[in-house]
C-alpha cells in the first residue's frame, strides 16, 4: 500500500460515533399525505432573502413561484401545494434562538393542480448558461445543509475551469439516512443529475463518494452509472466528517482546499446527491423544488424511517406521520453533531434540513463538564488540524484574538473535539460563541468606521460650503464695489459733461 492509500483510505482525523442510523434507513420510503396549510418561508438558502411576488387571497398552483430571488446570490420559492394563500407574515425560524423570520402561508386545496412545466428531453444540448439559468429559476440549493444556491456554483465552477465533480454521498452524521435513500431509490436521478451538472460546469469526471457502510447505495448507484465511464462510484472510509466538502476532497483527489479558497480554485467542485436528483427533477421535467425526503428519527419516534414530504410542513405533523412513543426531550434539525436545536415542533421543513430527530430523556441528557485535562483528544480528532483545547483556553480568558491566532476562523463545527472530550467540555460551544463575539466585534467596527466616516463627511461638507459662503461672498462684495466704483465713475463723467465750456471751479 502507498503513502496516499496509507493516508487517505485510513484517515486519523475524526471519529466513529454509534450511527443510529437503524432501523430508520431499512425502512422503505414513505410518502407524506399533503397537510392542510404549508409555511413557506422567504430565507431558505444562503444569500439575499426571497422577494414576495403573491398576495393575500391569491389562488396559486402546485410549482407556481410564491417570491423571487434577490441579488446574486439568492433562490426563488415555490409552492408545494395548489391552493390559496392566507397570510404573508412571521413565523419561528429553524433556530435555537426562536427568532421570527417571513414566510408565505398557503392553504391546501388537495386538487394538486400543477404549473405549467417545460421539461427538457435532451439536457445536453442545451448551453451551460441555459441549465443553469434553469436551475436557478426551480430554486435548486445546496440540500446537504448548506444550501448554497446550486446555479451559482455552476458559474463559478465554469469560470473557474473546474475538471472534476464530486458527488457527496457520504452522509456521516449519526441518525441520518435521507441520502442513503435518496442514492438506493433514485439512483438513476442522482446519476443523470450528475451528468447534467458536469455539462454545466465544464467537468471530464465526476467522483461519487459514498462511505462504506452503506453497501446498498454503492451497488444502486454503480448499476446507475454503468453506462457512464466519466462517472465513478468512489466508496470512501466510514468515518465522521467525511461528508465535509474539505475531507471529501481530500480524501478522492489528494487535494487539499487553502483555508480562504474555495473548492474550485483547486480545480474542484462539490453537489450533494439529492442536490444532483433535484437539479435531474428540474431540468428533465420542468419541476422546482418543493419537496424533500428527510430522515425522522430518535429514541421518541415510534416509527422512524424516511419521508418524502413538502417543504412548508410543520415538524409537529411529521413527528405525528412517525407517531411518538414518548414526549421528545430534545429536538433537533439534521444530525445530532452539527444540527440546530429547535424550541418546538411548530417550524417547518426547509429545503436544507434532511432530518428530524426527536430525542427521548436518555439520548438528549448531556454529562457535566469537567476541567481540561489536556489529554490531546481533540487534536487528534479534529480534521482541520486545529488546536481545540488551546483556542478553548484563550477563549475562556476573553483573548479571543489569541483564538484567532490558533486558526479559529478555519473551524468547521463538527463536534468531533466535543465528541471526544473525556471532559465533556462543550468546545463547539465556545467557538461558535466566539465566532458570533467576533462578527459583532466586526459588525460594530464596520458600524464606527461608517459613522466614523459619515461624521467626516459632513465636517468636510461643512468646510466646503463654509469656503463657498465666504468665496460668494467675497465675489458678491467684489461686485459690489465694482458697481459703487463705476456708478461713481459715471456721474464723475455726467457731471463733467454738464459743465459749461471753459468754465472753472
Amino acid at each position: 500500500m502507498g503513502l496516499f492509500e496509507r493516508i487517505f483510505k485510513h484517515p486519523s482525523w475524526g471519529v466513529h460515533p454509534d450511527d443510529h442510523k437503524r432501523p430508520a434507513a431499512d425502512v422503505p420510503l414513505r410518502i407524506l399525505p399533503p397537510p392542510a396549510r404549508v409555511y413557506m418561508p422567504l430565507h431558505q438558502h444562503v444569500g439575499g432573502v426571497a422577494r414576495p411576488i403573491v398576495l393575500v387571497g391569491q389562488q396559486v398552483l402546485k410549482g407556481q413561484l410564491l417570491a423571487e430571488a434577490q441579488g446574486n446570490i439568492s433562490a426563488p420559492i415555490h409552492s408545494p401545494v395548489s391552493g390559496t394563500v392566507t397570510a404573508i407574515g412571521d413565523i419561528t425560524a429553524p433556530h435555537p434562538s426562536g427568532l421570527s423570520f417571513a414566510a408565505i402561508t398557503v392553504d391546501n386545496d388537495f386538487a394538486q393542480r400543477w404549473i405549467e412545466t417545460d421539461p427538457v428531453a435532451d439536457p445536453f444540448a442545451l448551453a451551460p448558461e441555459e441549465i443553469a439559468r434553469r436551475t436557478a429559476a426551480a430554486g435548486v440549493v445546496g440540500l446537504g445543509g448548506a444550501t448554497f444556491p446550486a446555479a451559482v456554483k455552476f458559474a463559478l465552477g465554469k469560470r473557474l475551469a473546474v475538471g472534476t465533480l464530486i458527488v457527496n454521498g457520504g452522509e456521516c452524521e449519526p441518525y441520518l439516512s435521507s441520502d442513503d435513500c435518496v442514492m438506493r431509490d433514485f439512483a438513476d436521478q442522482v446519476i443523470d443529475g450528475a451528468r447534467i451538472v458536469m455539462h454545466a460546469i465544464g467537468a471530464k469526471e465526476a467522483l461519487v463518494g459514498i462511505e462504506d457502510n452503506k453497501p446498498e447505495a454503492i451497488a444502486a448507484m454503480r448499476l446507475a452509472a454503468a453506462k457512464f465511464p466519466e462517472v465513478k462510484i468512489r466508496p470512501v472510509p466510514a468515518r465522521y466528517p467525511m461528508g465535509s466538502d474539505k475531507q471529501l476532497i481530500q480524501t478522492l483527489t489528494g487535494k487539499e482546499v487553502p483555508a480562504d479558497a474555495r473548492a474550485a480554485e483547486v480545480g474542484v467542485l462539490v453537489h450533494n446527491v439529492s442536490t444532483c436528483a433535484a437539479v435531474h427533477r428540474a431540468i428533465r421535467l420542468g419541476q422546482p423544488l418543493v419537496e424533500r425526503i428527510v430522515t425522522i428519527n430518535g429514541g421518541a419516534v415510534d416509527k422512524p424511517g424516511n419521508i418524502l414530504a413538502p417543504l412548508g410542513t410543520l415538524v409537529d405533523e411529521l413527528l405525528a406521520f412517525c407517531g411518538l412513543k414518548a414526549r421528545p426531550a430534545r429536538l433537533i434539525l439534521g444530525g445530532p453533531m452539527m444540527g440546530t436545536p429547535l424550541l418546538h415542533g411548530r417550524i417547518p421543513l426547509v429545503k436544507g434540513a434532511s432530518g428530524i430527530l426527536a430525542f427521548d430523556a436518555r439520548e438528549a441528557t448531556i454529562p457535566p463538564a469537567g476541567p481540561c485535562i489536556r489529554c490531546g483528544s481533540c487534536t487528534k480528532a479534529c480534521p482541520m488540524g486545529l488546536l481545540p483545547l488551546e483556542m478553548a483556553a484563550r477563549i475562556r480568558s476573553g483573548n479571543l484574538d489569541a483564538a484567532v491566532g490558533f486558526k479559529l476562523g478555519d473551524c468547521i463545527a463538527c463536534g468531533c473535539c466535543a465528541y471526544v472530550c473525556p471532559a465533556h467540555i462543550p468546545l463547539v460551544q465556545y467557538f461558535s460563541h466566539a465566532k458570533g463575539e467576533l462578527a459583532a466585534r466586526e459588525r460594530a467596527k464596520l458600524r464606527t468606521d461608517a459613522t466614523r466616516r459619515l461624521a467626516d463627511e459632513r465636517i468636510a461638507r461643512l468646510e466646503r460650503e463654509a469656503r463657498e459662503k465666504l468665496a460668494l461672498a467675497a465675489r458678491r462684495k467684489a461686485e459690489r464695489d465694482a458697481a459703487r466704483a463705476a456708478g461713481a465713475a459715471a456721474k464723475t463723467k455726467a457731471a463733467a459733461a454738464e459743465q459749461p465750456a471753459g468754465a472753472t471751479t
